[in-house]
């Protein structure tokens, strides 16, 4: 390929990822009316119209759309592979971008972080927060945490914290005035407090397991939250039960706050894990992390 060519590529997914010319004119540091010059050259050298603009924004056009998913991947990659280069002949470093749910960030990752950050100040981490099912590739992420159970099979994962375990609850006021359910079916006689799940936007089927027999449950209630520390706030201010992680309300459980039933018919499961795309390039900055995060329980 010519060399000019993989400048206009790389100006056209600049465009294409600000939005507008002045933003990515800017980015590039060339003026605008240089950059709209290299534009046309591009359309015109593929036949096709690439970009549309108007007064207000600048997006892609069906071709552009499919460029700019051809173009992202390989340049992205390209990068990768001149960082790995740059640092076989110096200190790790570099940034890497990582998405996780509060709570695994609270107690795994940032536990993690902080001496690996100190050690090595070259090294920059950008933590994305987000409870969603995260498509790491298309937000171009490096990797993510999520449970085990929930990964998909062509990522490599990295175990990096022990088993877990659901807990269903409710506050002693609850339990004063409703008996403790023995089975997941006397569960149908109590109010329950949903959540709603982020990725998939319905509701969360509580899950449970004895002696190889799995129950998926629909419970019922008067609220419904998308995050799991409302819901652990309602049940303790007695407006049902929870299903909830058991390490979020150990503390609860442990001093009488929450009372904990159905305790057998939760089984531990996989735990947190790292995951990233098996085609990934590690760089020295993300090995470092993955043997920071590694569960050696």
């Amino acid at each position: 390929m010519r060399r000019d060519r993989l400048i206009d590529l790389n100006a056209f997914l600049s465009v294409a990822d600000e939005q507008s010319f002045t933003r990515a004119a800017a980015k590039l540091n060339v003026s605008q009316s240089a950059l709209s010059h290299t534009i046309r050259r591009l359309e015109t050298h593929l036949g096709v119209r690439l970009l549309t603009r108007t007064t207000r924004r600048v997006s892609v056009t069906e071709a552009g759309q499919k460029l700019v998913d051809t173009l992202r991947p390989a340049l992205d990659d390209i990068d990768r592979q001149l960082a790995a280069i740059v640092e076989l002949g110096d200190k790790p470093s570099g940034t890497i971008r990582i998405t996780s749910s509060r709570r695994a960030a609270e107690t795994i990752l940032w536990p993690a972080l902080k001496p690996l950050l100190r050690d090595y100040p070259e090294i920059k981490v950008e933590v994305s927060i987000d409870s969603s099912l995260t498509d790491i590739v298309a937000e171009r992420l490096d990797a993510g945490i999520r449970l085990g159970e929930q990964l998909a099979k062509d990522m490599i994962a990295v175990r990096i914290g022990p088993e877990q375990r659901m807990a269903v609850v409710g506050s002693p006021a609850y339990f004063e005035n409703h008996p403790k359910p023995l089975t997941p079916q006397d569960l149908a006689d109590h109010s329950c407090v949903n959540l709603r799940l982020l990725s998939a936007g319905g509701l969360y089927a509580w899950e449970m397991e004895k002696n190889g027999r799995e129950i998926r449950v629909r419970v019922d209630g008067q609220i419904i939250f998308n995050d799991a520390q409302m819901v652990i706030k309602a049940a303790m201010d007695g407006f049902g039960l929870a299903c909830t992680l058991e390490d979020h309300v150990l503390e609860q459980i442990a001093d009488g706050t929450l009372i904990r039933v159905l305790e057998e018919w939760c089984p531990p499961f996989p735990g947190y894990h790292l995951y990233y795309p098996s085609r990934r390039q590690q760089s020295a900055a993300f090995t470092l992390l993955v043997e920071a995060l590694r569960y050696r329980g």
